[in-house]
């Protein structure tokens, strides 16, 4: 074990190791990750001892994972880590703090958080030690325990919206996209069915008759693990062709950045809409979906606390 690591007391160290880990596997797959992937990946990759395994009675959270959670916000206010909808992203600043080791990674983020805090009027516990049975700041401090608990119900619900879409057939997710569209006042008189569909797999209008620009031409894709690539992009495009004709993508994953480029560059007006999208969106716009659109992809509104950070 690093002998810095050593000298810190085990929630610390536990802080020290996973948050250093979390930038490692961050940059390592291009700087972003949602944060249950970021959970897997340091469950298969880093030595966790008994006692980081243990169950919080109360929360039913495991140690280590509450530990790191409470950790990120430092790391979040020290300009080395966002957090988004679930996933989460290794800044420029973040990427150079690799080069400090674990130890001194989470010792300045934990310093520029101090001050962020301190310049913001906000109070943060001073350094105590910590015990076997609960680190002292995770006790003591909690608005920042409210938040990083806050950050991991979101992750899991989000987690849990993308598998569950993900666990649809692509004419099914084509079906969510066409109710969509419907709660936000769009006719849907072409939804394709299996088999060719020249191209679209949906048209939607603003009017009954399609007589009101814009018309929508919709080219959906179910790949969660894949991006879409610029071809498909343009494809979309060449289908473009009368006044007032706009192009949606839609996908359960996501677009290559030459795809979205593509689309910004665009002598068509064509908007992408990845996942993180259109969850927003059905989330947004779920109260107008008829009860049987509703039942496609099912939502629960729980309202928790919240933070004024």
């Amino acid at each position: 074990m690093d002998k810095e690591l050593e000298k810190l007391a085990p929630s610390k160290r536990s802080a020290a190791k996973t948050l250093f880990a979390t930038f490692k596997i961050l940059k390592e797959v291009g700087g972003q990750l949602p944060g249950k992937q970021v959970i897997d990946k340091i469950r298969e990759t880093v030595e966790l001892t008994e006692w980081e395994k243990q169950v919080y009675e109360k929360t039913g959270y495991v140690r280590w994972e509450s530990i790191l959670h409470f950790y990120t916000i430092d790391a979040i206010k020290a300009g080395y880590l966002r957090k988004n909808k679930g996933v989460w992203y290794l800044t420029d600043e973040g990427e150079k703090a690799i080069k400090l080791g674990p130890a001194k990674l989470l010792e300045t983020a934990s310093q520029l958080y101090r001050t962020w805090a301190a310049d913001n009027k906000e109070t943060k516990p001073k350094k105590g030690k910590d015990t076997e049975d609960e680190p002292t700041e995770l006790e003591e401090n909690k608005t920042q325990t409210q938040k990083a608990n806050l950050d991991l119900l979101e992750e899991q619900a989000i987690a849990g919206i993308k598998d569950y879409i993900r666990s649809k057939n692509a004419y099914e997710f084509q079906d969510m996209v066409a109710a969509l569209l419907r709660a936000m006042k769009y006719h849907t008189p072409f939804i394709s069915p299996k088999g060719k569909d020249g191209g679209l797999d949906i048209v939607a209008y603003n009017d009954p008759l399609g007589a009101t620009a814009p018309r929508l031409k919709v080219q959906v894709k179910h790949r969660p693990d894949a991006s879409v690539p610029v071809d498909d992009i343009r494809s979309l495009t060449g289908l473009l062709n009368k006044d007032g004709d706009i192009g949606l993508f839609v996908t359960s994953g996501t677009f290559t950045s030459e795809a979205e480029r593509s689309a910004r560059e665009s002598h068509r007006h064509i908007k992408l809409l990845d996942i993180d999208n259109f969850i927003d969106l059905w989330q947004e716009f779920y109260n107008k979906l008829t009860d049987d659109d509703k039942n496609m992809l099912p939502l629960h509104s729980i309202y928790f606390l919240g933070s004024n950070d």
